[in-house]
């Protein structure tokens, strides 16, 4: 039996991505958790964006999300929202994209590693894109506010970046304080202020 082709899609966009990690996030080298567990929230402002004939630019995309021990050892939970303002035909391409139905990464990578799956979200999206001092409204349902980490010492801001050549949400981030990382989405409710925070640019497709 054939299979379906996949229709190619590409994204560039603006990732915004905080969580309950301590700063740098230890996940990002391959170690445990801070706290064991993963929770968090990542947000895309996508400035070109395809799939198929079907154009995506200018629009907001999310998740929310929590796994109860490492990201690779699966049984998460996640909520993908989606910007109010895509019609129907966006709508469901963004989907497909963000469930790893449509291939590439990094969709289909973090699929495998849900257990549940809440439905989708339509929401608006309200971005301040300010580098270190940036920002994400999603609806009343998700926040994230960030802020440049502070020298303890001089309170002075300092800035930190990671290269991760083999990551596959980013290869490269500014690493950033997330002032606020706030979800409010069913069981998907937590806040995790102080906490680690990234800014960064993308390209995706499959």
């Amino acid at each position: 039996m054939i299979k379906p082709k996949k229709i190619k899609w590409s994204l560039e966009a603006d990732f915004l991505q905080a969580c309950n990690c301590d700063y740098g996030c230890p996940c990002e080298f391959e170690a445990p958790p801070t706290s064991g567990h993963c929770e968090g929230l990542g947000v895309w402002k996508i400035n070109k964006g395809r799939y198929g004939n079907v154009s995506l630019n200018g629009l907001g995309l999310g998740f929310s999300a929590h796994w109860p021990e490492a990201i690779h050892k699966g049984n998460g939970t996640i909520a993908i929202f989606v910007d109010v303002k895509a019609n129907s035909d966006q709508r469901e391409a963004l989907l497909q994209i963000a469930s790893g139905k449509a291939g590439g990464m990094p969709f289909e990578a973090i699929a495998g590693t849900f257990s549940k799956v809440l439905d989708p979200i339509f929401v608006p999206f309200k971005f301040s894109l300010k580098g270190r001092n940036g920002s994400v409204k999603v609806g009343d349902i998700v926040e994230i506010i960030h802020e440049p980490i502070k020298n303890p010492v001089t309170g002075k801001p300092e800035s930190v970046r990671v290269q991760h050549k083999t990551g596959f949400i980013f290869q490269e981030a500014e690493c950033v304080s997330a002032k606020e990382c706030r979800s409010a989405i069913g069981e998907l409710n937590f806040s995790h202020p102080g906490k680690n925070g990234f800014v960064s640019k993308i390209k995706y497709g499959n």
